[in-house]
């Protein structure tokens, strides 16, 4: 893997944390969780906040042409979150609302253009959430060419805002930063999808990855998705294991941390377990 131009201080100082990580593997408090909107999790409950968490990235308000919220530019929902509830809840003190998108990405890329006037309508709608800033759901990684044309659309998008990122093809961290530098205006954010929960690396590679990111982009741009999933024997997934978790979360000590997701994934018994492992002190990693 090539190197950013960093200096010798910085990666020393992340080859002692990737020691001292393996020693002690204990897990900093997590900014938020992810909630992707499907039909079987219009009413999310957990006790994320267990974990440190206060802020909730919403991965959409409207997918597919359905929107999650009352609006009158596209059809809505037969039912819907019961949103002033969820503003109420202590893992939501903070919302990153995401706006207009699709389950199939081939299909919200052959359609930013038409995603983001969406988007750009929901982001006037009134909601009990306390909205911080908002989020476009059309994921970014290198294979896409034509990610360039996402410019002039963020534009059109309220601030502030961020997009995600992953890399599909491990091309490294230089190649992926150098992509988005071409383009990403200056005021976008970035949400780095870590990889780990579909095997795509490990937790010390994906820290890399933040690294190079925020040093290039600046570490108030950059945060870190952590999927708490993994696959799981004959399809699908599965929530990831304490065991699983504890070292990919302790690696990235030091970042903004969003666990991907909240009702599909994390159950209020691994939350516990989570919480734990939080207040644990010297326990050796797996």
């Amino acid at each position: 893997m090539s190197r950013s131009p960093l200096s010798g201080a910085l990666l020393g100082a992340l080859a002692l944390f990737g020691c001292a990580s393996r020693r002690l593997a204990v897990i900093p408090p997590l900014a938020g969780t992810v909630w992707q909107i499907d039909s079987h999790t219009l009413d999310p409950r957990g006790t994320w906040q267990r974990m440190g968490a206060r802020e909730l990235l919403v991965q959409w308000i409207a997918v597919d042409e359905t929107a999650f919220v009352e609006t009158t530019t596209m059809p809505v929902a037969p039912s819907l979150p019961p949103w002033q509830r969820i503003a109420e809840e202590p893992w939501a003190r903070e919302v990153i609302l995401g706006l207009a998108g699709r389950f199939d990405e081939r299909a919200a890329r052959a359609d930013i253009g038409r995603l983001a006037e969406a988007s750009a309508t929901l982001a006037r709608l009134k909601t009990p959430l306390n909205v911080v800033a908002w989020y476009f759901p059309v994921e970014i990684d290198p294979t896409w060419a034509e990610a360039q044309s996402l410019a002039p659309l963020l534009a059109t998008l309220p601030r502030p805002l961020w997009i995600s990122v992953y890399d599909s093809t491990n091309v490294g961290p230089d190649i992926l930063v150098q992509g988005l530098m071409k383009w990403l205006p200056a005021d976008v954010g970035v949400f780095f999808q870590d990889g780990v929960g579909v095997h795509a690396r490990e937790p010390r590679i994906a820290r890399h990855y933040a690294a190079v990111l925020s040093f290039h982009l600046g570490k108030d741009r950059v945060r870190i998705i952590a999927e708490a999933f993994r696959p799981q024997v004959g399809g699908g997934f599965r929530s990831a294991t304490i065991d699983e978790l504890r070292p990919q979360l302790a690696s990235y000590a030091g970042y903004h941390v969003y666990l991907f997701d909240g009702p599909h994934y994390l159950s209020d018994a691994l939350v516990g377990q989570i919480s734990a492992a939080q207040a644990a002190r010297g326990i050796p990693a797996r």
